[in-house]
């Protein structure tokens, strides 16, 4: 494609010709070879700037950047602008022709529920005769093909390229989880949303956004960028449904559990193995667990009526509807009811134990494990210690990716939330098998052990080294359950 055409929809001062083919975008310098257009980004760790010279020797023919190198070269074209993400998402839409615009693209933003949500509207959709995309957390689908995912959001020009794909396969939606990262980094840039949909705003990421207030602006980003084509779906049960839609131009949808809406679910019955509820106006049994999968649900059954399908035919589907793997996954075995979720943040905590805790019996114990991340939000750590203890029999604190961190340093943080009564039946053990091991120990017939924080993710990383570790397998290997 020609530069210029690249270029369409980019406020830029371009130095040099405009007029020659680009053969592809990159701004990882290492991925250049002749043709390419680099685009110089500036990161949380390394400015692409630093790189340009590389690129071009490596055969770029153009590059983008903020600030104009003191040394140009006569033979590149120099483009620059005044935010290279941005320009990098419009880019790459106008590279790969538009695709967000030939499906429709419904994203969803929010602190919990987005994996669930996304992963489940893309089993519905697949039910109802669809051809559909999924980009999440734990995995990237087009139709039933798998493939590999990073980041919750991928990067501008592999979103592009993965929606490309998707139109090509003949895909009519795919369901997205946007992160407030890909929101406040441009990583979305450039694409068509026919619909959002807000979950719930709780406490995370404040190691990125610093203060709530900019998280939350940072999720508000995403609406406000839909068009008046779209449709926006809100929680008007979370203090913030409201706040997100504030200003945007789609055209507004609400759910809640609690408050009059336009799609509104009341639980009926739940016990370990489901719940019923009804579902404006109709009873539906779902696999699923929990208040807070009965607002994931209504999101799903919103979100479905708003894109067109069939009323009846969403109702009868949404009962063979279960959870996405990591999320309220159980496992039995020796009379030992296991739970893994991923649950890493206070509120998310919160809810799966107040969801064990509103459906054991009173002879069940609750034996909970769970940890905190290293390199993120340390204040964080001690609120998840205290909640977990309080809703819990036995606690014990462990590893959960201690990433580049000391893990006992992450336990100290965790014990301050922690008074001298919960301390007393807490355990402290930094390997995380040997602590899923000592919580099957201690459980007693008709127990539930909870392993919160990690859910789907079947690696461990400890001092920067990522190893193989997958909490439902060592459940399975405990309790003695067969694959």
């Amino acid at each position: 494609m020609k530069l210029k055409d690249i270029l369409k929809g980019v406020d830029a001062k371009v130095q040099g010709g405009a007029t020659m083919e680009v053969e592809n975008l990159q701004f990882d310098s290492r991925k250049v070879g002749k043709g390419t257009l680099f685009v110089a980004q500036r990161g949380t760790k390394v400015d692409g700037h630093d790189y340009i010279d590389g690129a071009i020797e490596k055969g770029a023919v153009a590059v983008v950047c903020e600030t104009m190198p003191k040394n140009c070269t006569k033979e590149v074209t120099y483009v620059q602008v005044a935010n290279s993400s941005r320009a990098l998402g419009l880019m790459a839409a106008n590279f790969y022709g538009h695709p967000s615009e030939e499906l429709s693209l419904i994203g969803i933003t929010g602190t919990n529920g987005k994996t669930t949500t996304v992963t489940l509207l893309h089993h519905l959709f697949r039910m109802l005769g669809y051809n559909a995309g999924l980009i999440s957390t734990i995995v990237n689908k087009i139709n039933e093909e798998e493939l590999p995912t990073g980041h919750t959001t991928p990067d501008a020009l592999e979103l592009n390229q993965l929606l490309r794909r998707m139109v090509d396969a003949g895909c009519k939606f795919c369901f997205m989880e946007v992160s407030s990262h890909s929101v406040v980094q441009e990583r979305i840039a450039g694409l068509s949303f026919a619909g959002g949909i807000f979950s719930n705003i709780t406490h995370d990421h404040l190691d990125f956004h610093k203060t709530m207030s900019a998280y939350i602006a940072a999720k508000q980003g995403f609406f406000n960028m839909l068009p008046s084509t779209a449709w926006a779906l809100t929680n008007i049960d979370d203090k913030n449904g409201m706040v997100m839609v504030q200003n945007t131009a789609a055209r507004v949808s609400t759910y809640s559990l609690t408050k009059m809406a336009d799609f509104r679910c009341k639980v009926v019955e739940e016990s370990i193995d489901g719940m019923q509820v009804e579902m404006c106006g109709t009873e539906i049994w779902s696999h699923l667990v929990g208040r807070f999968n009965a607002y994931n649900l209504t999101a799903i059954y919103g979100a479905a009526i708003l894109s067109g399908a069939d009323k009846n035919e969403v109702c009868r589907l949404l009962s063979i509807l279960e959870p996405a793997p990591g999320r309220f996954q159980r496992i039995s075995g020796r009379g030992i009811t296991a739970i893994v979720d991923y649950a890493h943040t206070p509120d998310a905590v919160q809810n799966v134990i107040s969801t064990i805790n509103d459906i054991r019996g009173q002879r069940q114990q609750l034996i909970t494990v769970v940890g905190c991340g290293g390199d993120r939000d340390k204040t964080k750590r001690p609120e998840m210690a205290k909640i977990a203890a309080d809703g819990s029999d036995k606690l014990v604190l462990t590893s959960d990716n201690p990433r580049t961190e000391d893990p006992d340093t992450i336990l100290d943080d965790m014990e301050r939330g922690l008074s001298p009564e919960q301390l007393s039946h807490t355990v402290r053990i930094t390997d995380r098998r040997q602590a899923i091991r000592t919580a099957c120990m201690m459980a007693q017939d008709g127990d539930i052990v909870l392993v919160a924080g990690k859910g789907h993710e079947k690696y461990q990383e400890v001092k920067g080294v990522r190893s193989h570790f997958d909490d439902v397998e060592e459940l399975e290997k405990e309790l003695g359950v067969r694959n």
